[in-house]
């Protein structure tokens, strides 16, 4: 009946879901599985979590619904608690992941414009090869097309499977994987590559983003100092530092945040999946208030 009347965006294995509990999850026919996938990491918390649903309905109860026109009495609990909880000063709240990477970009682009005084719609954010930061239009643009032909619409896809890029360009300039000096992906987990992107183009990158651990390219772990190299390369060159741990974040790798692991804390954290304990569709992104000049 899918395969009949849905769009065949993705190619899921043939085993149909009929409930679930933790880490359990049972077919029509009563046949249990475990699940090891979890959602791509939106139920760390496990299936059905019972205080969730608990919140959940007794909130739909309540109120469901005010808009950002207006004020409810909700909203500013969350915000002060989750910058508490992953130590940020400030939240800005999307519905998806891919909507968080964008408005990264965005808030990087900002900050390059009226802060790093890049020159207007010279700004570049870089990322790295084989990442994965969601399939919006807009995000397509992190890809090699658009570094050759200089295309100066479309979107930016941060993925470099073909999947996610062909037949969808135009692609958008200076965003995405491909230094502009040398027309090459920077790899991922490869500093020497970051350093020579930065020293070529630093007072013109305004952002760098990337994944603690690379999770759709194979569970990438890179090596131990990697993100503090990237971390040190990005003050010298006065760059924000975005981390995206909408897979990797909220526990997924034995401390809360990925990060940790490396000592470092980027200038925007990009949180999504497992913030809703899979619920409902929501991520984030958390800065700084103030960033450097």
């Amino acid at each position: 009946m899918e395969y009949t009347y849905a769009a065949h965006n993705y190619h899921p294995l043939p085993i149909v879901f009929a409930r679930a509990s933790g880490t359990s999850v049972w077919d029509p026919e009563g046949r249990h599985y475990l699940d090891f996938l979890s959602a791509y990491s939106a139920l760390n918390q496990g299936h059905c979590h019972p205080e969730l649903v608990k919140a959940l309905t007794e909130q739909a109860s309540t109120l469901t619904l005010s808009s950002r026109a207006f004020y409810n009495d909700v909203f500013p609990k969350f915000a002060e608690f989750v910058t508490k909880f992953f130590n940020f000063d400030i939240v800005l709240p999307m519905n998806t992941g891919a909507e968080a990477v964008e408005t990264a970009v965005k808030v990087a682009r900002k900050w390059g414009y009226k802060v790093k005084n890049i020159p207007q719609n010279e700004a570049i954010v870089l990322g790295v090869a084989n990442n994965f930061h969601g399939r919006t239009v807009r995000k397509k643009g992190l890809s090699y097309e658009c570094w050759l032909t200089g295309m100066q619409f479309g979107a930016i896809s941060m993925s470099t499977d073909p999947e996610s890029r062909d037949n969808y360009g135009p692609y958008l300039p200076n965003v995405g994987s491909i230094c502009p000096k040398t027309k090459k992906q920077i790899p991922y987990n490869d500093v020497e590559a970051v350093r020579t992107a930065l020293e070529a183009h630093g007072p013109r990158v305004a952002g760098f983003l990337v994944e603690p651990i690379q999770g759709e390219a194979g569970i990438v772990v890179p090596d131990d100092n990697y993100l503090a190299e990237i971390r040190a390369l990005c003050d010298k060159h006065n760059v924000l530092l975005i981390c995206d741990e909408i897979q990797t974040g909220i526990a997924r790798t034995g401390k809360l945040l990925c990060h940790q692991w490396a000592g470092i804390k980027p200038d925007m954290l990009l949180l999504g999946k497992a913030l809703s304990g899979g619920m409902y569709p929501v991520s984030c992104l958390l800065g700084r208030r103030n960033y450097p000049r």
